[in-house]
């Protein structure tokens, strides 16, 4: 076996070791991009392999104009689904709305940075504004166009400025508040919403350029929409966006929310996709060796009473080929722990 241990520990003299880390696993770019988070994703759409069910019902939400609602357990690639989808139709970059407990529909549609205003405010009390003109009254109210910011959601409604349709990932949908789903049906019928703080001084400032929740500049199609003119405090979508919404299956919906939406239920993969993620990712050798192929076997038949991800299925043959690991080795079998066993292990 080889030394594969960095670390030692008993009192081992410092060493400089850490050098010899092999390269970052491909779904964990760090060190070499200044996003990991969003390239992660966005390799994951690249290795993704799309069954024949789920391309029809991603046809089906784009001639319908339909959010799609996709549950599944963790690790079936939910999100990449999203990504994929982007990558093949090139649309750009992914709009990535993370939902937690606390997450509001305002949270997705925009944020006023009320105290910075508030704050810039105070340093200008000594202003007379009386003596300003109109338009340098107007360039004082614009101002505020600095400390407005649209959300993963509010972006994915702009008009399309380049006839392509704009992509949403709305993840894990089902740890939200119980008004979210509600909250969002409006505006997935009407396609449109208001910034009251841009509306109270439309009269004055007409229109007003703001961030959007694109930030990726290596993103030919969307980067000209990192920001965006907003007229008269009013963003109304000409295009439906193409909405992916992720269950993990944790809650019900509302039966008028389901109803506006298609749903799609994704199936753990069989061990023929599993070889293709694996060959992906570590490559065609890797995947047809005759340990990983047992190891791939045997990660099957666990999925049939096991919670496991397919991520911890790249993480043990990854440390297998790095780390010359044995499939046997204990590290192995504890990287293929029951996720659903861990809390009470623990």
């Amino acid at each position: 076996m080889n030394d594969w241990e960095i670390f030692k520990g008993n009192d081992t003299e410092p060493h400089d070791n850490i050098t010899n880390l092999p390269d970052p696993p491909s779904w964990r770019p760090f060190g070499k991009d200044s996003k990991p988070g969003e390239s992660r994703r966005k390799k994951r759409g690249e290795t993704f392999r799309v069954r024949e069910e789920e391309i029809k019902m991603i046809n089906a939400a784009l001639y319908l104009r339909r959010p799609l609602l996709i549950t599944g357990k963790p690790g079936t690639g939910k999100s990449s689904l999203a990504y994929a989808v982007a990558r093949e139709l090139k649309l750009g970059e992914v709009l990535y709305w993370p939902i937690t407990t606390r997450t509001t529909l305002k949270d997705g549609l925009f944020n006023y940075d009320a105290i910075s205003r508030l704050q810039e405010a105070q340093q200008q009390e000594k202003t007379d504004f009386s003596k300003l003109t109109l338009e340098e009254r107007k360039a004082q109210l614009k101002i505020i166009e600095k400390y407005i910011t649209l959300g993963a959601l509010g972006t994915a409604f702009l008009p399309s400025t380049n006839k392509k349709t704009r992509i949403l990932l709305i993840d894990e949908i089902d740890k939200s508040d119980i008004d979210l789903p509600n909250d969002l049906l409006s505006l997935f019928e009407e396609g449109r919403f208001e910034i009251p703080e841009l509306v109270r001084i439309k009269e004055e400032v007409e229109t007003v350029e703001v961030r959007t929740a694109y930030s990726d500049e290596t993103e030919e199609i969307t980067k000209g929409d990192i920001s965006t003119p907003i007229k008269d405090g009013r963003v109304t979508c000409t295009d439906f966006p193409f909405v992916i919404l992720t269950s993990n299956g944790e809650r019900d919906f509302p039966a008028p929310f389901l109803r506006r939406c298609l749903r799609l239920t994704m199936k753990l993969p069989n061990k023929e996709e599993l070889v293709k993620i694996v060959s992906a990712h570590l490559g065609e050798e890797t995947a047809k060796s005759k340990d990983i192929d047992k190891l791939i076997q045997s990660f099957v038949n666990k999925q049939s009473t096991e919670t496991l991800a397919t991520d911890q299925l790249l993480n043990a043959i990854f440390m297998v080929v790095n780390g010359g690991l044995g499939t046997q080795d204990v590290l192995i079998e504890r990287l293929l722990q029951d996720l659903g066993a861990v809390a009470e292990d623990e």
